[in-house]
């Protein structure tokens, strides 16, 4: 197992009586399919972007009622939850926070599923004060090409891994209940720290989707597009799959862990103009090394999986 990742035990399937989920979607819509599906929350109380999310969500069994995050409603939701999950894009953590912190009862745990940790952190800190203590960072690593209410699975979370990423000031149980949480829906969870994790992912997830919106525009800005995406095969089809996957979503990944994302980024294209100097001199053994190399790394990886 990687040094900064730490599995937890199998722990006791807790209980939560209200759960309030905002953003009602992919990520969140799922986790509360699984809770619901596991007898773990007994009432769901759902923020969406629209009446029509809402209303979908309400008809998928995401969540038992819904209420507008302007409105005196949300505010007893608020008030009434056990657990409150965040599963809204990062960049509006700052702004959710704040119409969360006044109405927030001293027991309630906040969580997230975003896919920046330090940001959230920041924000979450910025909105909530000495009330940051109540909120314990996590990160399914799963998801779909899709995103809205409908493309929420009870089963998405199974078998995969998400990280808890607890902070000093977080009290051990509830890092406790948020790890036991997400164990039940299937889930393999590990713990890992807010540096290590957006050091890791900026690499093995966000750049990966920063790769497929560029060859996706690539292709479809450059000559014979629509014959070249007449003709694409399975290869192309698996490299670009991640670019379905919420814009929105994934601007405010990028925004948010600007300077890893950057890093690894410029790492790759210097890879990349490697192996082009290597197919421009012809370098047949050159080429030869590079590719058996990542093809034995990629196998290997695979096994592992």
């Amino acid at each position: 197992m990687n040094k900064h990742m730490k599995p937890y035990p199998t722990l006791a399937i807790p209980k939560i009586n209200n759960l309030l989920l905002i953003g009602a979607g992919l990520i969140g819509g799922s986790l509360t399919l699984a809770l619901k599906q596991a007898g773990v929350v007994r009432h769901v109380v759902a923020v969406g972007r629209s009446a029509t999310v809402i209303d979908e969500a309400l008809k998928l069994g995401i969540a038992d009622t819904a209420v507008s995050i302007d409105s005196a409603e949300f505010k007893t939701a608020i008030a009434q939850a056990d657990v409150i999950v965040l599963a809204m894009p990062v960049g509006q953590t700052k702004t959710v926070c704040e119409k969360i912190a006044p109405h927030l009862k001293a027991d309630t745990i906040i969580t997230d599923v975003g896919s920046t940790k330090n940001s959230v952190y920041d924000d979450a800190h910025a909105a909530l004060g000495d009330k940051i203590t109540q909120f314990v960072l996590a990160h399914p690593i799963a998801g779909r090409e899709l995103n809205g209410p409908s493309a929420a699975l009870a089963d998405l979370y199974l078998n995969k891994k998400v990280m808890v990423c607890p902070h000093v000031r977080n009290h051990p149980d509830d890092i406790t209940t948020i790890a036991a949480m997400w164990q039940a829906t299937g889930a393999q969870v590990y713990e890992l720290s807010l540096n290590a994790h957006d050091a890791i992912f900026a690499a093995v997830s966000h750049l990966p989707h920063v790769l497929a919106y560029a060859l996706m525009n690539h292709v479809a800005d450059s000559e014979l597009s629509t014959d070249k995406f007449a003709m694409a095969g399975a290869g192309f089809r698996d490299f670009t799959r991640i670019a379905a996957a919420s814009p929105e979503m994934w601007r405010d990944v990028c925004l948010n862990n600007k300077e890893a994302i950057l890093h690894e980024l410029d790492a790759y294209l210097n890879h990349a103009q490697q192996l082009r100097e290597t197919i421009a001199r012809s370098d047949s053994a050159a080429m030869l090394e590079q590719f058996t190399k990542a093809s034995e790394k990629r196998l290997a990886w695979g096994k592992d999986q």
